[in-house]
């Protein structure tokens, strides 16, 4: 541990060195962020941080998530200043630049170091808090001997001011979760300018309001800010550090304004700073006796690892917690097809959200590390099961967070707790509100999170609350999403075949959108085809004339439409789409077969009709392209057109029948 202020400034500079150096040879980044939080980061890593280098993965470690990851130069610093395998120097000199693991923003698919991937503000705050809470959770089911570590946030103004700030707090104190800890970036500085001119919020009471401890240190007097995160460390509640800092420190002649926030200094204001620093080195070199004492903290780090690692060897859970953290999934896999087998036995006619919570019964009582909950909607989502009680400050064992009205903070945290690792998380809301969480389940796809998004009420068959609930762009808006699977389910089979497939995706999201309304059976065989995304369901008993495509609630319609077809003489498909992504990952022969030329092809699906002409050309595309409206779900279906006398003549016609 290096206590020596001589010792440590230059530790700090030469942060303040590489991130100059880089962002101005990249001609694009923010120094200003890392210049200024610099000494807090040096005493951070050198006095309160507990890591690793050479095992960046290693369970036990704290977790330190840079939130306002604009400041992306500071952690790839630390990361390389204390001995990391990555990023090298050379990465560093290639900051910005393509496929360089130094990218714009910190990003936890390019580097070991990186716990999530940071940038829109407020969501790395946020997913600390998930961290915390896996952490508390699987600290509750193995003991502080295999689990004890805290979370470190670096946040700006920014990740203070956006909406998400005020979710995750709430949660975090509600949750008494002492092992988080963030250091706030106070430097009063945003892009526009000074603070005042967006703000005049008594953070620090806000904090204090919501069960926080909150002390406050000079981010430039090493010894005040050993005491203050010591203070943090030591407290039972979540910690607020607020750090006084100067944005830039080091530069003489921008630091304190917003210019140096977003900006390259220049050359000639780095050649100030050096000199204002007593910094001689040339760009991109670290002296040998600096660089000396950042890489003996990585010692330090290692020595408690082995201690670690024997309290692993020699605890009977040792092997259940390596399996989760691996994210393997239990080898026992007979209760969820002993449920499968009862649905087959019994195909039961239920909406697919009750479809889930039964799916859900047998898998949380079979899977531990299931982590469910709902943003306020427990008994519409049906996320609870029996062998989830609640998560909560007073039982951290507990495997059902109640997050209140804090969809997107939900989200976040979730993200957090799949990133964590020893956890999979999911939780609900209505469909309609995946908007408030959208940038979320995007960060989730980014960051390869497995997560499960509950997304109930996903259409106009909720019925009565009417258009500001009922969703129609937003399954298809999911759909747009890169790497995140949605779910559309048809029945009871399919709703637990899509859990079955969600819960494999190591290193993606899933989203299931599930009917409020009674869907009755469409499958009657355990052939796991949601598998392939999209399957027949039903061949053509005439000559195949028509090929009718069809997700959820509208399978059971797309049927009704083929059999009226049928017994006009007219040959139809049936094509049942629960998940487009998979369908589309499927080799060229079977989707060709599947929905094959010179045949009409007709979707069908309560809501935008925009992206189905990927699938049916220029074939017919039913649905609704209009908000809803309030009624019963019945006569909703009917006058939006979503039923087999209004659909059939639509095809008739195109059919030139």
């Amino acid at each position: 541990m290096i206590l020596d202020s001589a010792r440590l400034a230059p530790m700090a500079n030469a942060i303040r060195a590489l991130s100059m150096d880089a962002v101005q040879a990249a001609n694009s980044g923010h120094p200003g962020m890392p210049m200024g939080m610099a000494d807090v980061a040096t005493v951070l890593f050198s006095q309160a941080l507990k890591f690793d280098p050479a095992a960046p993965k290693w369970p036990d470690r704290d977790r330190f998530v840079l939130s306002a990851g604009h400041g992306s130069m500071l952690i790839y610093s630390l990361l390389h200043l204390t001995g990391y395998e990555a990023p090298t120097m050379a990465d560093i000199r290639n900051f910005r630049q393509l496929h360089s693991v130094c990218a714009g923003h910190p990003e936890n698919t390019e580097l070991a170091g990186i716990e999530c991937t940071t940038g829109p503000l407020g969501q790395g705050f946020a997913m600390a808090v998930g961290m915390a809470m896996a952490e508390r959770h699987l600290n509750a089911t193995f003991g502080a001997g295999l689990v004890d570590h805290k979370t470190w946030v670096i946040a700006g103004d920014g990740c203070l001011m956006e909406g998400i700030n005020h979710e995750a707090v709430g949660l975090a104190g509600m949750m008494k979760l002492g092992g988080l800890n963030v250091l706030w970036d106070d430097n009063n500085i945003t892009i526009d300018g000074d603070t005042s001119l967006s703000t005049c919020e008594d953070i620090a009471a806000r904090y204090l309001a919501s069960g926080w401890h909150v002390t406050r240190c000079d981010g430039h007097d090493f010894a005040d800010i050993a005491r203050a995160l010591a203070e943090a460390a030591a407290d039972p509640r979540p910690s607020l550090v607020a750090c006084k800092t100067v944005i830039g420190k080091g530069a003489p002649n921008k630091q304190g304004g917003h210019s140096v926030h977003g900006a390259p200094l220049g050359a000639d204001e780095i050649a100030a700073a050096r000199e204002y620093l007593g910094w001689t080195a040339a760009p991109f070199e670290v002296p040998a006796e600096i660089l000396a004492d950042w890489r003996s903290l990585g010692a330090k780090g290692a020595a408690a690892r082995a201690v670690w690692e024997a309290r692993l060897a020699a605890d009977p859970q040792g092997s259940e917690f390596s399996r989760r953290m691996a994210g393997e999934l239990p080898a026992d896999k007979s209760a969820a097809r002993d449920y499968l087998a009862s649905l087959i036995e019994n195909p039961p006619k239920v909406a697919t959200r009750k479809a889930s919570e039964m799916a859900l019964e047998a898998l949380t009582a079979a899977i531990p590390e299931l982590v469910g909950g709902s943003a306020d909607l427990t008994g519409s989502n049906l996320t609870k099961t029996k062998a989830t009680t609640p998560f909560s400050a007073s039982d951290y064992a507990g495997r059902h967070v109640h997050y209140g009205i804090r969809e997107f903070g939900m989200a976040a945290a979730m993200n957090g707790m799949a990133l964590h690792g020893g956890v999979i998380p999911y939780g609900g809301t209505f469909l309609v509100f995946a908007d408030y969480c959208r940038n979320a389940i995007r960060m989730s796809a980014i960051q390869k999170a497995r997560v499960v998004y509950v997304l109930t009420h996903d259409s106009i068959g909720l019925g009565e609350d009417g258009p500001t609930h009922q969703p129609i762009e937003h399954v298809m808006s999911l759909r747009a999403i890169p790497n995140l699977l949605v779910f559309r389910p048809a029945d009871a089979i399919e709703t637990a075949e899509s859990w079955a497939l969600a819960l494999k995706q190591a290193d993606r999201p899933s989203a299931l959108a599930l009917s409020r309304q009674n869907l009755p059976p469409v499958r009657f065989e355990a052939e796991m085809k949601t598998a392939k995304g999209g399957y027949r369901l039903k061949t053509a008993d005439a000559a195949r004339q028509a090929v009718l495509v069809a997700s959820g609630s509208e399978v059971e319609i797309a049927l009704a439409c083929a059999a009226q077809l049928e017994a006009s003489g007219i040959g139809a498909d049936v094509v049942s789409m629960p998940c487009c992504e998979l369908f589309d990952e499927q080799d060229t022969a079977y989707r060709a077969d599947l929905l094959p030329a010179g045949v009409l092809k007709v979707s069908i699906e309560a809501g935008i009709t925009l992206g189905w002409q990927k699938y049916v050309g220029d074939g017919l595309t039913i649905g609704i392209d209009s908000f809803g409206a309030s009624a019963p779900a019945d006569k909703l279906y009917d006058y939006f057109g979503l039923s087999a006398d209004k659909i059939v003549p639509q095809i008739m016609a195109r059919l030139g029948q």
